[in-house]
């Protein structure tokens, strides 16, 4: 396996296909382990590091790009046990996460949920995640695993002031259940056979418990992919029966290289990459997940910088790159015409769907225009690329028409 990994690093694969990543080749035996490591290692699973887990960066003989396409066209298969998962209960958790988030969570039906970002003082995003309000009484957040540490800090600083002021509010880490993110146009296909009740009326960003394979498990219409899709959080000792059963009904395993590709051409961000803690949502487009009535209150953490800056505009924002030559990586000098540095690359990589290079940057906001002509410099390179709309190809998430 180690010998494998190194092979592929020196011809360039790793850097090349999964760059800004946060991928390295590492002694699994330091690293968290999922559930499901085992049944990667059983099923060719190309194991590396990610944010402090042994994960399948692909399986066999099954290239990154190809992986990618199977998502795009058929379904394919993702562990993201290593998300944390928790629960927030008591009368006054939705007045707790909303101090520290900018998304409308009381203006949000049963059952569903949305994208949010937590803030600082300054404005900056600690992480993004999904809070999701269910008919149980209690909230179901999922956020990232390289965060989850800052995340728990975070949580548990302001809930003990919290608490200390009389709210009514309990955290609750979800440690027994493991997640997997199904995804692809075949998605609904394949798994509507396995479960109880309609997946067609389980629309994006809607969430349900229900059985699937005849497992008590919970499903969220969402993914990080561009394509429809689900995850499921299911319990930690019926994962691995979960999976096979998927996997025998035609979903392809796909790994971290084929995720990281798929997040990019449909233009979302990897946190520590694209977005961190000295970026704020207006910065980086993503403006809309500050819910209207937010905008009002302005009760969130940073909330006058980020509503300032929304009003008199930001100085610099995130676009994207199409490009040709060799592929842009993270941290890449973007140039204007002059051959000054205007920007960084904060992700980049071949875009299998395109046949071309995309790539993320921050650049001035008079640059940010969709066609503008810029330059990336790569190995000591000046490679034109273009600005580009994001998504750079169209999604395909399950909404109500």
């Amino acid at each position: 396996m180690t010998k494998f990994l190194t092979n592929i690093a020196r011809r360039g694969w790793v850097s090349d296909m999964c760059q800004g990543r946060n991928f390295s080749l590492s002694n699994a035996h330091s690293l968290h382990k999922t559930v499901l490591h085992d049944f990667h290692v059983a099923n060719e699973g190309k194991m590396v590091e990610f944010a402090g887990y042994s994960m399948p960066v692909q399986y066999g003989k099954v290239g990154i790009a190809t992986s990618h396409k199977q998502v795009r066209t058929q379904c394919g298969l993702f562990d993201v046990s290593h998300m944390l998962q928790s629960k927030l209960h008591g009368k006054d958790r939705i007045k707790f996460i909303e101090g520290l988030i900018v998304g409308d969570i009381e203006g949000l039906a049963n059952n569903t949920g949305t994208l949010s970002l937590f803030t600082n003082e300054k404005g900056g995003i600690i992480d993004d995640l999904i809070c999701s309000k269910t008919d149980q009484d209690y909230l179901y957040v999922v956020s990232n695993a390289g965060c989850k540490e800052k995340d728990l800090q975070h949580l548990r600083e302001h809930l003990a002031s919290f608490k200390a002021g009389g709210g009514d509010v309990e955290l609750e880490i979800i440690d027994d259940h493991g997640l997997v993110a199904v995804q692809g146009p075949a998605m609904a296909n394949i798994l509507q056979p396995l479960v109880e009740g309609d997946l067609s009326q389980l629309y994006f960003m809607t969430t349900q418990e229900m059985n699937v394979a005849g497992i008590p498990c919970r499903v969220t219409r969402c993914g990080y992919t561009g394509e429809d899709g689900v995850e499921i959080s299911v319990p930690n000792d019926k994962a691995v029966e979960l999976c096979e059963t998927l996997v025998g009904a035609g979903v392809h395993l796909a790994g971290l290289g084929a995720r990281d590709s798929l997040r990019l051409e449909a233009g979302l961000c990897l946190y520590g990459n694209d977005i961190d803690d000295d970026t704020t949502p207006i910065e980086a487009g993503l403006a809309w997940t500050i819910g209207k009535r937010r905008r009002q209150t302005a009760d969130f953490l940073g909330a006058e910088i980020i509503l300032k800056q929304l009003k008199e505009k930001p100085k610099r924002r995130r676009v994207g790159l199409v490009c040709s030559g060799p592929p842009p990586r993270a941290h890449c000098p973007v140039l204007d015409a002059d051959g000054s540095q205007v920007g960084e690359v904060t992700s980049g990589c071949p875009a299998p769907s395109l046949g071309k290079n995309v790539a993320m940057a921050y650049v001035p906001a008079a640059l940010a225009k969709a066609g503008t002509e810029l330059f990336v410099q790569v190995r000591k390179k000046s490679i034109p690329a273009k600005v580009s709309k994001m998504p750079f190809v169209t999604c395909h998430y399950h909404t109500k028409k």
